[in-house]
């Protein structure tokens, strides 16, 4: 039996068909769910926390402001010899650190039982493709 897709304003109707006495036990329910969706993000050893770190890591916004400005110049073919030794650093700098990411998102996901796409909905990290 397969269960019918929920939606936030279906959840709210049914809410609404409540009788009022049942609000202050909907209303711990729902602060359950939040606190529990908190503890599924928060590390719960050191490895799951230097794991969250790699995956959360990004450019400093100075550096993502510079290679935004090489790619413009890329684009209008306007790149010094200096300036492409420098957008091909930033390339190969980034794309470590997504094979990187990877690896530590198949890591927790190891560690905490879980599929990559649920942890990944977990961490509310983009689009994922449903693999379960």
């Amino acid at each position: 039996m397969s269960t019918p897709l929920l939606t936030r304003q279906h959840v709210v109707e049914l809410i609404d068909e409540l009788p009022n006495d049942s609000l202050p036990e909907v209303a711990q329910f729902i602060e359950f769910l939040r606190f529990k969706a908190v503890q599924l993000r928060r590390p719960s050893s050191p490895e799951e926390e230097s794991l969250l770190t790699i995956i959360h890591r990004r450019l400093p916004p100075d550096e993502q402001q510079r290679l935004r400005t090489l790619r413009s110049k890329l684009e209008a073919e306007q790149l010094t010899e200096a300036e492409r030794m420098d957008l091909e650093m930033y390339v190969e700098r980034i794309e470590r650190e997504d094979v990187e990411r990877a690896e530590a998102l198949v890591k927790l996901a190891e560690l905490r039982h879980a599929s990559l796409t649920q942890l990944m909905r977990d961490l509310q990290l983009g689009a994922v493709i449903d693999d379960d």
